[in-house]
This record gives structure tokens, sequence and C-alpha cells, in this order.
């Protein structure tokens, strides 16, 4: 008999890969949706061989009619408080209620546990719900990855391709955490089949600095990209300061939290070790040279 793994978030991009991942591993997956939610944004989970229920997210009673009879609850929500704190406690008591036995929450992230609480607002939140998760009769998994390797080619301002520039504060040899979306999925979904995990599991798809990561972007370029020290962890933390002050925003990723985000992996108390990348046999982890090298081949678009 298939194991019956229940995915909230599916219709995101990290829950859909996992969802996908659990699938080709031969699981029975249910993914939770909220009521109204647009039918095209079902329509490739459906694809996959998924059973979408519909149901509040706000009713403990009503979660846990959908979650029975599962193995695993896994969480890929993301936002704020709402959902992160408020939303998962409710989705962990339907699961307690209804006698499931695991459950991972949605973290996939630095290694906050090893922070001072206050430097990082998204990753207190999941501090807060780690107390509330410690509280109830179920088995925990977190699964810490650093920070998703797309970011190198995207949002988080590293690697500057125009300039050919690696930016970095504080120290250029301080080694951070990278783990592709789907690398995170795959490991994920094998966590969420396995009911001997620990507590925290820790996956790097690769380690480098930031000096490492010049090298690497030279090579893959063919064109020599230099490092750029904007100053030190202190300055980072000054210049956060003001950014909360003078540009607030109001979702999950302002600016100023990629920089608290960004200024905690260069810390390096988040760093992960030892990791667990050998667990489960069969995966292969991304680089960042072939997350750097992907966005070469990738077509450019002309204005």
């Amino acid at each position: 008999m298939s194991a019956v793994v229940v995915v909230a978030g599916a219709t995101g991009n990290l829950g859909g890969r996992i969802a996908r991942s659990l699938r080709e591993r031969g699981a029975d997956v249910v993914a939770l949706v909220r009521p109204g939610t647009a039918p095209e944004r079902l329509e490739p989970l459906r694809a996959l061989g998924v059973t979408v229920a519909t149901a509040d997210p706000g009713s403990a009673s009503g979660l846990a009619r959908a979650v029975s009879g599962a193995s695993c609850v896994v969480s890929a929500l993301n936002g704020l408080r709402d959902v992160v704190v408020d939303a998962q406690t409710v989705l962990l008591d339907a699961a307690v209620q209804a006698g499931v036995p695991r459950f991972i929450p949605s973290d996939y992230s630095i290694d906050f546990t090893a922070l001072p609480p206050g430097r990082n607002r998204n990753l207190d939140l999941r501090r807060e719900f780690h107390r509330v998760l410690e509280l109830r009769e179920i088995s925990p998994t977190t699964v810490f990855c650093g920070a998703f390797a797309e970011l190198l080619t995207g949002p988080m301002p590293l690697v500057s391709f125009g300039r050919r520039r690696v930016l970095y504060w504080g120290g250029a040899d301080q080694r951070m955490d990278f783990t592709t979306i789907a690398d995170t999925a795959a490991f994920t979904a094998r966590a969420a089949l396995d009911p001997s995990t620990p507590r925290f599991l820790r996956i790097a798809g690769d380690q480098l600095s930031a000096r490492e990561l010049a090298a690497v972007a030279s090579e893959v370029t063919g064109e020599r990209f230099r490092l750029l020290r904007a100053g030190s962890l202190r300055m980072l933390g000054a210049l956060i300061a003001v950014a909360r002050i003078l540009a607030p925003g109001s979702g999950p990723f302002p600016a100023w939290q990629g920089m608290q985000y960004m200024r905690d992996m260069f810390d390096g108390r988040a760093k992960l070790a030892p990791l667990d990348n050998d667990r489960y046999a069969g995966l292969r982890w991304t680089t960042a040279r072939e997350v750097l090298t992907s966005r070469e081949r990738a077509p450019r678009r002309h204005p």
C-alpha cells in the first residue's frame, strides 16, 4: 500500500515540486488548497495524479478530515505571521487531531537555530512556530537548505553580471550554502517518506565563498569577475535598520528582508554542518557552476 503524504502549498513552486517528487517515488499525494483556488493552478497537480482537497485553512476540523490517513504532512506555505505561524498552527493541530505521525514545517532556510532572535524577521516567525511545534504530540523534521541557488542569477545581489563583480560583506572567504529548489524538493520528498528522520536535516547543493563564487563566474562566462567589498557586517546591519524605516514594504520579501538574509549568510553562524546530502541514494546535487552555466546558455531577452 502506498504512503499518503499531504502537501500544503502545492500550488507554489517548491510545493509543486515536492508533490511531483513524491509522485515519482510512488506516493499517494493529497494537495491542500484554499476554496476558490483558480482551476488552472490545480490542473498541473491533477495531471501528476495528485488528489486535490479543498479545505478552509482556518478550520482545524476541516483540515483534519483532509489529512486523515496520511503518514506525513509537508508544509510549503510561505508568507508572514498569518501564514507561517497562524495558518501552520491550524494545519499542525489538524494533523495532530487526525493522528498523523509526522510533520515537516515550511523552513527550507539557513540554520536559524544557530542565530540569536531578533536578527531576521522571516526566520524569527519560523522560530516562533517551532515553539508551538515542540509542544505538540507529533514528530517534526525541519529541512535546512541554505539559500535557493536560483537566487544567484536572480534577485540576490551577490553576482553582478553587468559589472562583472561579486559583492560581499564582511569577509570574502566565508562559505555559504546554496541548494536549488528542485534539489530541495527531491530531498524533502524522500524525508517525507522516511519514518526515521531526525529533528533536523541539513543539505547543500554547493558551499562556496564570495571569492570562490567569483572564480566560478569567471570560468563560466570567460570574463574576469572581481570581488567588491561593500562594507562590514555591522555597516550592513545599520543599512538594514535605515531601509526598514524608509522602505518598510508590506510583503514577505521587502529589500531589507533580503539584506537580513544575506547578512546572516555572511555571518557564518547559520552555516549548515554536518550535511545530510548522502542520507538518500540516487540524489544528484546541482552546483553553483551549473546554475550560472544555465544562465549563460539561456536565450537573452532584448528590449
